[in-house]
């Protein structure tokens, strides 16, 4: 996972409420085993409707509760493979957060006037170690877990974050004594 410290460029907006993960990703598209080639097929039906367009920039603004449904990862995937970066929104299904966490993307919280006005600007900065979205015309700051934000800011996924502690495991397996079971006398 790259490191994420600030993401700026053009916003792609999707003003729709309750966007949920089988509109992002279709169940038709799960049955890859890959994370790789998902963005071919972000929001598939919506894409088919005349009229779609969904820009391929770093920054998605959408509407409230996005990502909510189902829990799968694809969504996310998807998201990251089209070229996201950056979600800003009012709010966001507590899994789907976590999913693109764990993957490098950055879900942003701002109130809708504030994800309005980014839209409307066409262009935005997230600065994660500063917790601030800037864009012309304005900035507001953001929350997020300290845990989180490290492990954006230092690109450790999972298992980047496991092997940070590569050294006290490896004393742990060595300073463990091996015995074979424990029994213990009736």
């Amino acid at each position: 996972m790259k490191a994420l410290k600030i993401v700026a460029g053009r916003v792609s907006v999707l003003d729709r409420d309750d966007v949920d993960t089988d509109q992002i990703i279709p169940k038709q598209f799960l049955k890859r085993i890959e994370r790789t080639g998902f963005g071919q097929f972000l929001f598939f039906d919506w894409a088919r409707e005349p009229g779609w367009e969904l820009a391929q920039n770093p920054i998605l603004v959408a509407g409230r509760n996005f990502g909510c449904g189902s829990s799968r990862e694809h969504a996310a995937w998807a998201l990251q493979d089209y070229g996201f970066e950056a979600i800003i929104a009012p709010s966001f299904a507590d899994i789907f957060r976590s999913n693109c966490t764990k993957i490098g993307i950055l879900p942003v919280v701002l109130d809708e006037a504030q994800c309005r006005a980014v839209a409307q600007a066409g262009e935005a900065e997230v600065d994660l170690d500063g917790q601030v979205v800037r864009w012309p015309g304005g900035a507001a700051r953001f929350e997020i877990d300290p845990d989180v934000k490290h492990r954006l800011i230092h690109g450790l996924d999972d298992i980047a974050l496991t092997l940070s502690h590569e050294d006290a495991i490896a004393a742990y397996e060595r300073d463990r004594e091996r015995r074979g079971p424990v029994t213990t006398a009736l």
